[in-house]
């Protein structure tokens, strides 16, 4: 099914071997089926190693692409295949608010865990992701089907309803399209997405955070993240949590640590990170489709301030239930009391990436910033 006389002629073209042919016929796609990717492995990094292998393929198997389906339903099929290659050979990925039970404050920080369990945060904005419906067939928006907890939530179901119900109700694909990239039934794909529909519900709040945004409302919004940093910065602890839904949450990966209620989370921010032993600054961004704050601390030797963290904000109606901070420091440091003073060990390359670079936040600020 080619959908237009351009595509046709490119199609054409890159069967013939036409490199150039193929990147542009390809391209369009690309935002949404790393978007995909994404959902389907919780990390931007394999994400991007999924979607080159999926391109990889299509590009060798272009030749034989006979157009009985579109070309779109066709890269999926791709994509979603490699998906499930890479899924069947690593753990899950969480948050640490699903990893084990929360920490007492006055227990510090943690300690990290290195292996690659976290779910990373996506850069939805600077990955083109488009909002409203993929078709009308969907029951998320693009960017609903991106927020940190609908992911963590695709993350419990088996492989192949995580597939199923992403097809389904993210991106439209009817029963019969998703039966035939899955080399399945109908039927069987009904029933998948029964009972993946259940397990997701159970774990999604009552509202997105989509829906919880607009209600909120731009100006009002930017005016409760204003406020938050104003007081961050203030070291006002007591506002700060104050802005806290009283079952409020707190994490902080590559630790396995979080705290829980507005009370333990006022400790532990007054003991270590409003506890003026660091000075900071904040640079605002959007993360997953959530409001977002790249936090930076001052490095005495290198005279600027370096990044930290990117904190991803939770909204449940105009107070904050959820922060998840994706730090970006080095877990080499073995001893526990390390990461009392995380703030003052170097940056890890990896996840200055995952954190920073793919957002487009600066790599370091000025006194004046």
């Amino acid at each position: 099914m080619i959908e237009s006389a351009q595509e046709r002629d490119l199609l054409t073209a890159a069967a013939g071997g036409n490199e150039g042919a193929f990147g542009r016929l390809v391209e369009p796609y690309r935002p949404e089926l790393h978007a995909h990717c994404y959902r389907m492995l919780g990390s931007v990094h394999d994400a991007e190693d999924a979607l080159q292998d999926t391109l990889l393929r299509a590009w060798r198997a272009i030749g034989r692409f006979e157009g009985r389906s579109s070309l779109r339903s066709w890269l999926y099929t791709i994509a979603t295949n490699t998906s499930l290659n890479q899924i069947a050979k690593r753990p899950k990925r969480v948050l640490p608010i699903d990893y084990g039970p929360r920490t007492d404050p006055h227990d510090g920080p943690g300690e990290p865990i290195v292996e690659s369990v976290w779910i990373e945060p996506y850069p939805d904005e600077r990955m083109g992701l488009e909002d409203g419906l993929a078709g009308p067939e969907a029951s998320y928006e693009m960017r609903e089907s991106v927020e940190l907890a609908f992911v963590c939530a695709l993350q419990y179901l088996p492989a192949n309803q995580r597939a199923v119900l992403i097809l389904r109700e993210v991106l439209g694909f009817s029963a019969a399209e998703v039966a035939e990239t899955l080399e399945t039934t109908a039927a069987s794909v009904n029933s998948a997405l029964q009972r993946a529909r259940k397990t997701v519900d159970e774990r999604l709040p009552d509202q997105s955070q989509q829906a919880t945004l607009r209600a909120i409302g731009d100006d009002r919004l930017s005016e409760l993240v204003d406020n938050y940093v104003d007081a961050w910065l203030r070291g006002d602890v007591d506002t700060v949590t104050s802005m806290l839904t009283e079952d409020a949450t707190f994490a902080m990966p590559p630790l396995r640590s979080w705290f829980g209620g507005r009370g333990e989370i006022a400790e532990f921010l007054a003991l270590y990170p409003m506890s003026g032993t660091w000075d900071w600054r904040v640079v605002p961004t959007r993360a997953n489709g959530q409001p977002a704050l790249g936090f930076y601390t001052w490095d005495q030797d290198a005279q600027t301030y370096m990044p930290f963290a990117l904190n991803v904000l939770t909204f449940r109606g105009e107070e904050i239930s959820d922060v998840v901070a994706f730090v970006a420091r080095s877990t080499e440091p073995t001893e526990r009391k390390d990461y009392e003073r995380w703030p003052d060990q170097p940056a890890d390359p990896s996840r200055l990436l995952a954190a920073f670079e793919r957002f487009g936040l600066p790599g370091q600020l000025n006194r004046d910033a």
